[in-house]
C-alpha cells in the first residue's frame, strides 16, 4: 500500500472545514409541465430534517449559502427565502450563488472558505433547483409592443397597434432552453457534447452502454439501500409522497435506448434523451463545520474538505471541465490518481464523461491544454467512476447537483476508501473539482 503520510494538505485551507452531515430531496424529473415544488419548497424540504435532527438549535449556525442557477421571480435571494421558512433566527445571514451547474458545489466551497477563515463555524451549504417550473417568456419583440400598448391611451393609437401585431411575435420563449444555450458561442450544452464525440471518437453504442450502465448502478444502488442515508420524503399539496428518485427506469436496455432519435444534430447526432442528464427538480444540504464546532457540539463527521478547485476552457468544450478542475487539485495536494477511491464526475452527458476520460491520460491533449500534472497518466478506473450510477439516471437540477455529489460522496466513503474527488463541468467553459477525505472522529 502506497504511504500517504507525507502527502501535504492545501494551505488554501487554514482550518479544518468537516462535513457532519446532510441530506436531499429526491430528484423529480421534469415531465413537460411545473412540478409540484418551487426551488424553495425544495431547499425547505430538504432542510428541515437535517436541522431537525442536529444537537444544537439553528440560531448556532453562523451562515446558509444555497446555490440556484434560476429561482423564480419571488424567490430572490432564496437562499434568505429558505433560511426563513426554515425558522432559521433572522439574525443569521443567508446568500445565494450562481456558477452555473457547479452553483451547489460553489456553495458549499464558499461555506468552507468562510469557516477556514475564521468568519463561520457552523454553515449550511447546498443548491436547489426547480427545472420544470422554468417560465415561458415573451419575446422582446412582444414585449416592446406592450410596452407601446400600455403607454397608447386613445382607441385609435390601439387599433394602428393591433394592426402591426403578428403571429410570429406571440411566440413564446422557453427560459430553459435559452438558459441551457451558451450566449457566447452560440451552441446548447448538448452541441458541445456533439462537439467532443466528434472530437474524441465516441460513437453511439459508447454512449448508450454508458447511460445503460448509470441506470444499472442507480437500480442496484437503491436495491441495497445506498441512498435511504440522504433522501428524504417530500409530501406535496395533493397528499403525494416523494421518496425515491423517479427518473431511474429499471426497464432501460440498449435496444430501448438505440431506437431513440438525435435532439441536438437531427438527423445525423449521436446524443439523445436517453444517454444525456435528465431535467429534474431537486434539492441537497450540507451541514459544515470547523474543528472547535465539532468538539464544542460532539457533532459526527463523514468527511474533511481537503480543498477545492476551479478552472476554466474553451465553451465549445465545456464538458472537459472536470480534466482541468481535477488536474490542478491532484498536483495542489501531491496525490497521484491511484490514490482516489471514489470518483463522481456529474453525468452532464454520456459523451462528456467518456471524453473526460480520454483527455484525462491523453499526452496531446494534456500538453496542448497546459496541463502538466502527470498523475492524469493514470486512468480513472471504471469501477471507482460513479459506481453509484449518476445524473442520466438520477437527473441534473443544476443548482443542486454539485451538492448531491459531495453529500453521496462522503456518504459512500464511510462505506469504504480515505480519498474522493467530486466534479461537474458547466456552461461558459468552466470546471469545479472538490478534493475529500476521511477522517477518525474529525481530527487532522
Amino acid at each position: 500500500m502506497t504511504d500517504v503520510s507525507n502527502y501535504g494538505y492545501s494551505k488554501n485551507l487554514s482550518r479544518p472545514v468537516y462535513i457532519v452531515d446532510g441530506c436531499r430531496t429526491p430528484f423529480l424529473k421534469a415531465r413537460g409541465a411545473p412540478g409540484p415544488f418551487s426551488a424553495a419548497d425544495l431547499a425547505v424540504g430538504a432542510g428541515r430534517m437535517l436541522i431537525a435532527r442536529q444537537p444544537f438549535a439553528a440560531d448556532r449556525l453562523d451562515q446558509v449559502i444555497l446555490g440556484c442557477v434560476a429561482p423564480a421571480p419571488d424567490e430572490a435571494n432564496i437562499a434568505r427565502v429558505a433560511a426563513l421558512r426554515l425558522g432559521i433566527d433572522e439574525r443569521i445571514p443567508a446568500w445565494t450563488v450562481q456558477r452555473n451547474c457547479a452553483s451547489g458545489l460553489q456553495a458549499v466551497d464558499s461555506a468552507a472558505t468562510e469557516i477556514a477563515i475564521g468568519r463561520a463555524e457552523l454553515v449550511l451549504a447546498g443548491g436547489t433547483e426547480a427545472m420544470s417550473r422554468q417560465p415561458v417568456l415573451f419575446s422582446r419583440a412582444l414585449a416592446q409592443w406592450l410596452g407601446h400598448w400600455s403607454r397608447s391611451r386613445s382607441v385609435l393609437a390601439r387599433g394602428r397597434l393591433l394592426t402591426q401585431l403578428r403571429p410570429a411575435v406571440l411566440a413564446p420563449v422557453v427560459a430553459l432552453l435559452k438558459g441551457l444555450t451558451d450566449p457566447v458561442v452560440g451552441l446548447s450544452m448538448g452541441q458541445t457534447a456533439e462537439e467532443l464525440a466528434t472530437r474524441f471518437g465516441i460513437d453511439r453504442a459508447a454512449m448508450d452502454r454508458f447511460a445503460l450502465r448509470s441506470h444499472e448502478r442507480v437500480g442496484a444502488a437503491q436495491q441495497a439501500g445506498l441512498f435511504e442515508h440522504e433522501i428524504v420524503p417530500l409530501i406535496d399539496r395533493d397528499g403525494g409522497v416523494h421518496d425515491a428518485d423517479d427518473g431511474y427506469r429499471a426497464d432501460a436496455s440498449l435496444e430501448k435506448l438505440a431506437r431513440l432519435p438525435p435532439v441536438f444534430d437531427r438527423p445525423v447526432g449521436t446524443v439523445t434523451a436517453g444517454n444525456s442528464a435528465q431535467i429534474s427538480d431537486g434539492a441537497a444540504w450540507l451541514l459544515l463545520a470547523s474543528e472547535q464546532a465539532v468538539e464544542r457540539h460532539g457533532l459526527n463527521v463523514l468527511a474533511r474538505i481537503r480543498d477545492c478547485r476551479w478552472a476554466a476552457l474553451d465553451p465549445r468544450l465545456m464538458g472537459l471541465g472536470p480534466v482541468h478542475a481535477m488536474a490542478p487539485l491532484l498536483a495542489q495536494n501531491g496525490l497521484p490518481a491511484s490514490l482516489i477511491d471514489h470518483w463522481e464526475i456529474n453525468e452532464a452527458f454520456a459523451a462528456q464523461v467518456l471524453a473526460c476520460l480520454q483527455a484525462w491520460t491523453d499526452p496531446d491533449y494534456r500538453r496542448e491544454q497546459r496541463l502538466g500534472w502527470k498523475a492524469g497518466t493514470e486512468p480513472i478506473p471504471e469501477d471507482r467512476l460513479n459506481p453509484d450510477g449518476g445524473a442520466i439516471a438520477l437527473g441534473h437540477p443544476v443548482g443542486a447537483s454539485g451538492a448531491r455529489l459531495v453529500l453521496h460522496l462522503a456518504l459512500a466513503l464511510q462505506r469504504g476508501g480515505r480519498y474522493g474527488v467530486a466534479s461537474l463541468c458547466m456552461g461558459g467553459g468552466q470546471g469545479g473539482a472538490m478534493l475529500i477525505e476521511t477522517t477518525d472522529g474529525g481530527s487532522s
